[in-house]
């Protein structure tokens, strides 16, 4: 088990253990896909979408930064 998918595991059981909720800032879709009740997209600087996971963003295609 990697160092990421230990600390996504123990984020998710504190948040359950305290009633609490976390803010996540990443660009990485493995972590948004195990971790996301909800989504806010951003593009350009700006908020695009908020909602469920996945978003209808990820259907559309909005470009995302590769690399």
């Amino acid at each position: 088990m990697s160092i990421q998918s230990q600390i996504i595991q123990l984020i998710k059981r504190l948040t359950r253990e305290h009633g609490t909720s976390v803010m996540l800032v990443t660009h990485d879709m493995g972590v948004i896909a195990e971790t996301a009740d909800r989504v806010a997209v951003m593009y350009a600087g700006r908020i695009v979408e908020i909602g469920r996971w996945p978003t209808s963003s990820t259907a559309r295609g909005i470009p995302t930064r590769s690399g």
